[in-house]
């Protein structure tokens, strides 16, 4: 069964070459079925402990959510995905974008307006 957070064939031709790939003595649980479950629980904001059994072991899903943030590989797809499909940049959270170093500390109560405008066809 696919959701509606699952990757398409597209999009996952496209993230597939960026993942990491050192094979370790265990199997991996599949990358594609991860990446779709991290997806779900970004678009849900569910607690990782009610991942859907479809997408593996939370905590494997979690962990290699960190694990892959801390090697760039988020920013990586995010890039690749805006690049070559931006329909494809629903599935994407705004934690894998930099904060500027002094973005926690604006003045309360000011208007957040957006920084890019959008481009027309």
């Amino acid at each position: 069964m696919v959701g509606r957070h699952d990757l398409s064939e597209k999009e996952w031709a496209l993230i597939a070459p960026l993942l990491p790939n050192k094979p370790r003595g265990v199997a991996r649980v599949d990358d594609r079925r991860v990446i779709s479950g991290i997806f779900y629980i970004l678009r849900t904001g569910a607690p990782w402990r009610d991942l859907p059994e479809r997408y593996g072991p939370p905590t494997t899903v979690y962990n290699r959510y960190n694990r892959w943030a801390k090697q760039g590989i988020w920013l990586r797809i995010f890039e690749r995905l805006s690049e070559v499909s931006p329909e494809s940049l629903h599935l994407l959270d705004s934690s894998i974008v930099r904060a500027h170093q002094h973005a926690a500390g604006g003045k309360r109560g000011a208007r957040i307006t957006p920084s890019v405008a959008p481009v027309g066809d």
